[in-house]
């Protein structure tokens, strides 16, 4: 059944559901191959961070002693990629309001690909760092772009679960990671320069990944939003190639926005006609609490597991040999395989409930469960270094980890991406990504100084506390955007004078 040559916006036609020849309606818009090689590509992207900077911890012992690393150092090793991601969604993501999505798209892999080869080659700890930065830099793009391709590429009713479902590929990147840790680890001998290896395995699937990003389409939305009507109509013809062709043609009316007025940053801080504080604060300042948490003991889980149930040698002494080292390694990976398992579960039944409970319920409900699950943490470090002490210590961690991908560390990435208009959405997205890093920076940062100077359980009754304020931002701050239409969802965002 064909469209005609009636005037649609890019989201109608992404919505619109072709009808069988007797009439009957299909459930929902069909995806299209170029639909499905951007949720590929935005996947991998998000694949690539998991392994990347959850490996990271893993690998942590391994450096440490390769470099001759001290705990500054050390911490700066963990710190330094998230700061890169930092910088890179505050000021990369943005560059995709005004370069396109497309551009950045491309852009982020490239960056990624070229340091992550540097490191595997880094003599030093300097040029650790600076490639750790760059990496960093490219993941941080990623966060809006990715997020940007899949969502307004995406039909209304699929989009929260094709771009949670691209996020879920995060968590599987930590599993993967660890998985990769524990074989390089296994079975290699022991080698102090193996985290070289671990590294090394992801540099040829990013260059795959690097080569698809080329042939994708702009998005049809950004087109549409600067002013580029042809170029948008082009673009949903190809992005909604179908057999049979559906819709036959494609012309879009004029948008009713003016880009310029639309798309000044000082906007996401501001309220009125263009303002969009309320989305701001939504999106931002959970970000930050939740990372907080989720980038502190998760990057840290392969060490507190090897303190926790063994990171000695066999005949109990603790000791610097490259065996020694190699098995509090492999001790903390092959632990952190289970508890990030956790990671990739919460995540499938966060897709399976978005469409009936929303993002707002998701995220409130699984920032408390965080703080159930930090508080058993919490009462495993009071019960001792004993069968108990560590069980509840696993439970909790599994708790945390299962809820956090439920609700905060999945939703914050979805609503982020949805709440700001066309012309902001880089911006804004880019912003709230930045925010949650800083949160994630100063963890990974201060996590081991001020592990070693108050111990486990102060740390955790902070984090306990930060997960029940995001639950509480979140409700007084809420804007649902689930099932939406992407055009008028920025409407809701706006905050009246």
């Amino acid at each position: 059944m064909t469209t005609g040559s009636t005037r649609k916006t890019v989201q109608e036609y992404l919505d619109e559901v072709p009808q069988w020849r007797d009439g009957t309606p299909l459930t929902s818009p069909p995806k299209t191959s170029m639909q499905r090689f951007i949720f590929v590509l935005a996947s991998a992207g998000k694949l690539f961070e998991g392994i990347v900077v959850f490996m990271t911890g893993m690998a942590l012992p391994l450096i440490v002693d390769d470099l001759d690393l001290n705990p500054t150092q050390a911490g700066l090793v963990t710190a330094t990629s998230l700061s890169g991601i930092l910088v890179g969604a505050l000021f990369l993501g943005s560059l995709s309001d005004r370069l396109g999505r497309k551009a950045m798209f491309v852009a982020e892999m490239v960056i990624f690909t070229g340091f992550l080869v540097g490191m595997c080659f880094a003599p030093n700890l300097a040029l650790l760092l600076v490639c750790l930065f760059g990496m960093g830099l490219a993941l941080g793009c990623d966060y809006p772009t990715a997020h940007l391709m899949l969502s307004e590429t995406s039909s209304s009713a699929a989009r929260g679960r094709q771009v949670l479902g691209a996020f879920a590929f995060q968590a599987i990147g930590a599993v993967v990671g660890a998985a990769i840790a524990v074989a390089v680890l296994a079975l290699s001998p022991p080698n102090i320069g193996n985290w070289r290896v671990m590294f090394g395995i992801v540099v040829v699937p990013s260059l795959v990944v690097t080569v698809g990003r080329f042939f994708v389409v702009q998005s049809p939305h950004w087109l549409w939003q600067s002013g580029r009507a042809c170029e948008a109509e082009a673009a949903l013809e190809r992005l909604l190639d179908r057999d049979p062709p559906f819709p036959s043609e494609v012309v879009l009316v004029k948008p009713d926005d003016d880009p310029k007025a639309a798309g000044r940053y000082r906007n996401l801080f501001s309220r009125g006609k263009n303002g969009c504080l309320r989305a701001t604060v939504l999106a931002s300042v959970p970000w930050f609490l939740q990372d907080l948490s989720t980038y502190g003991i998760g990057i840290f889980t392969p060490v507190v597991i090897a303190a926790a149930i063994g990171g000695s040698t066999d005949d109990g002494s603790v000791n610097s040999t490259v065996a020694a080292v190699t098995h509090e390694g492999l001790t903390g990976a092959e632990g952190a395989v289970l508890i990030d398992s956790f990671l990739v579960l919460g995540v499938l039944v966060a897709i399976q409930l978005i469409d009936r409970l929303g993002s707002i319920k998701m995220q409130i409900w699984g920032f408390i469960g965080c703080a159930v699950g930090l508080g058993i943490a919490t009462l495993g470090n009071f019960a001792g270094e004993n069968a108990w002490g560590t069980a509840l210590i696993f439970i909790g961690f599994m708790t945390f980890t299962f809820m956090t991908n439920v609700g905060p560390n999945s939703q914050t990435y979805l609503i982020a991406g949805e709440v700001f208009p066309t012309a902001l959405r880089g911006s804004g997205s880019g912003f709230a990504a930045a925010c949650g890093k800083v949160g994630a920076v100063l963890t990974a940062f201060l996590f081991p100084i001020l592990l070693d100077k108050f111990g486990t359980t102060p740390i955790l009754v902070v984090l306990i506390i930060c997960s029940l304020v995001g639950a509480w931002v979140t409700s007084a701050f809420r804007i649902e955007t689930t099932g939406k239409n992407l055009e008028a969802l920025h409407e809701g965002s706006r905050q009246a004078d």
